[in-house]
């Protein structure tokens, strides 16, 4: 059976592009936030928070939509499976970075961000202009 080969579409034309967009601005914003009110330590903890959240899921959009078409179902699920993997060890991985690396640190900012910006995909219908129909 053949696989398709992937759809070379630039990342901004990708269906998953405008959550991510939005959670890069949530995230800008509440470390900016942090950084107004309760100083550069906090800013810069809640940058390293969200971030931690963000980049995985840019890894994760990038891996998971590369196949289209029923041909590529197969090469689709791998994919998804690979991407989550990947982002739940990106995520691991820049956590530990950042509790080793960064100091000092406001942990409350990391995890609140954190939280922030993946709250952000629960509201994707929302963000998302096309909807799915049923046939």
């Amino acid at each position: 059976m053949e696989t398709r080969t992937p759809n070379r579409l630039p990342f901004h034309r990708l269906a998953v592009f405008p959550i991510l967009l939005a959670q890069l601005i949530v995230l800008l914003g509440a470390a900016l936030a942090l950084w107004q009110w309760h100083g550069v330590v906090a800013g810069y903890s809640g940058l390293c928070g969200g971030l931690i959240a963000w980049l995985p899921n840019v890894y994760f959009a990038h891996k998971a939509f590369r196949y289209s078409g029923a041909r590529a179902a197969q090469a689709i699920v791998r994919s998804f499976y690979a991407g989550e993997a990947g982002k739940l060890i990106f995520t691991a991985v820049l956590f530990a970075l950042t509790f080793a690396g960064v100091k000092p640190l406001a942990p409350l900012a990391v995890f609140g961000v954190f939280i922030l910006t993946q709250l952000v995909s629960w509201f994707a219908p929302l963000l998302l202009r096309t909807r799915l129909s049923r046939p």
